[in-house]
């Protein structure tokens, strides 16, 4: 079993973080600072050593010298990135932003702990939360089907997609993945790392819709000193610490146009100059982007540079929404079941087959995210082993209805009676026939009105607004609460 020493002067933090670990097989030890870590205990003895950045007395880079070449992880605050960035050039092995996810936290471990031959490891959860900028990553065993991909998931479009990842992730070419939000577009990234020649080095990810655009040239370049208010001393950027490994942009429509440029010139020179300096240092970076937006009619519409666009686009991988992914749902979301489960301490939770049909059938506009959220507000919530759809939030009315049996079902639809003024025609589809008839009757139906005619919950009335983009009018909105 391998044995884990926490570094940690934050008391629930330093706790929490055991049990994680411990409910998850590994042996663990803590300490509250490197002082108290080098009286107690062995340091170099440990398989792995994670500790907080900012501790009282010594930093925790100190227990990087005292491992003698243990692993060391560092956990840091978004506020102090750059200093985690600098850890790793100190011998860090990794490093994860406070908040973390408890699955991000598994991930890392796992993965560092796999790295080692001589210690095995318990396997870390596939799906998990893209961050603003970290680097975590495993290959879960619930994922053998797939091998060294780690991503679950057994549709065609899902095997179409591992085959080309196999084939481009030994390559240094730039990928550039799309698709909605929380499809796990990080996964893919993380997954071409970690098949590449690059997989020992760093793989940097930055969610650039996350960083202030005052602020992300510089956390991207890096600064000299005095190169603007508050710079009192020069700083790496993050591209730089990417240098011999990976840099995954996410959501990359949303930079600057400035940055743009910056970043066109390490594409095309392999080089980078620190924001406020003169001299340029060169650096060796492959870069994977991912977007939901598309950036060709951006780059069209001039918010996105053109030549940095098909610089970019050497390759491009596309993600299915969740929706497209058949019965890849039921086992991503039995995936998550088990994982929320052991968290909590519970083994008899299962679905009942309500909830499998609605879990089947529901379109899932949040993809992966807004599953894996659904799951763990069921488990917290349920109170019998059975978890049902309504536990799921759910609206099994519509979830569990193939749109041509809804739509008979619906008012001026084939059967289902004549109440709109305008009856739409046949070949109508079911979210077009929703948005013509809320539409048609908002001004003289309440919010409860509208969704009895439509055979529907309120709830999932103003979910199907929202996806829509169907405003409430004000004074529906006000007579009906």
């Amino acid at each position: 079993m391998p044995h884990i020493l926490i570094v940690e002067d934050e008391t629930i933090i330093r706790s929490a973080l055991r049990r994680l670990l411990e409910r998850n097989q590994y042996q663990v030890s803590e300490a509250g600072s490197v002082q108290e870590a080098q009286e107690r205990f062995s340091i170099a003895t440990f398989d792995l050593i994670v500790s907080d950045l900012r501790l009282p007395g010594a930093p925790g880079t100190e227990l990087i010298k005292l491992g003698q070449g243990k692993p060391v992880l560092i956990m840091t605050s978004y506020a102090s990135l750059r200093s985690a960035v600098d850890s790793m050039k100190m011998g860090a092995v990794d490093y994860i932003a406070k908040p973390f996810d408890h699955d991000e936290m598994l991930q890392a471990v796992a993965r560092i702990l796999r790295d080692r031959p001589s210690t095995p490891a318990p396997t870390a959860p596939a799906e998990t939360r893209p961050g603003t900028a970290k680097a975590t990553a495993d290959k879960p065993a619930a994922a053998a089907a797939n091998g060294e991909i780690g991503i679950i998931g057994s549709c065609a479009p899902m095997q179409e997609l591992y085959v080309k990842i196999r084939k481009v992730a030994p390559t240094d070419s730039n990928v550039l993945i799309q698709g909605e939000s929380g499809t796990g577009k990080e996964l893919v990234a993380r997954a071409l790392h970690n098949l590449s020649r690059r997989a020992k080095a760093p793989m940097i990810s930055v969610n650039c819709a996350a960083i202030p655009e005052t602020l992300i040239e510089s956390e991207l370049f890096g600064h000299e000193k005095g190169a603007f208010t508050g710079a009192s001393a020069g700083r790496a950027g993050l591209v730089e610490a990417a240098d011999g490994g990976t840099l995954f942009l996410d959501e990359i429509g949303e930079l600057p146009l400035e940055a743009q440029a910056r970043l066109l010139r390490v594409l095309q020179e392999g080089e980078i100059r620190r924001v406020g300096s003169v001299q340029s240092q060169k650096v060796d970076v492959r870069l994977i982007a991912a977007t939901h937006r598309d950036l060709k009619n951006l780059a069209k519409a001039g918010q996105f540079r053109e030549d940095l666009y098909y610089r970019l686009h050497v390759i491009a991988l596309k993600l299915p929404a969740l929706r497209e992914r058949g019965p890849d749902v039921n086992e991503i979301a039995s995936a998550f079941l088990a994982r929320q489960s052991a968290r909590i301490g519970r083994d008899d939770l299962h679905f009942s087959s309500e909830a499998e049909q609605a879990i089947r059938h529901y379109s899932w506009p949040g993809n992966v995210r807004e599953l894996e959220n659904a799951v763990e507000r069921a488990v917290i919530l349920s109170e019998s082993p059975e978890i049902s759809a309504e536990l799921l939030g759910i609206d099994i009315e519509l979830a569990d209805l193939e749109d041509d049996d809804l739509l008979d079902s619906l008012p001026g639809m084939a059967g289902g009676g004549s109440n709109a003024s305008h009856e739409p025609t046949e070949d109508l589809s079911l979210e077009d026939y929703f948005q013509h008839f809320v539409l048609e009757h908002q001004d003289h139906m309440t919010e409860t009105e509208l969704a009895r005619k439509l055979g529907v919950s309120r709830k999932c009335l103003w979910e199907r607004r929202q996806r829509l983009g169907i405003p409430r009018r004000k004074s529906n909105a006000t007579s009906d609460n």
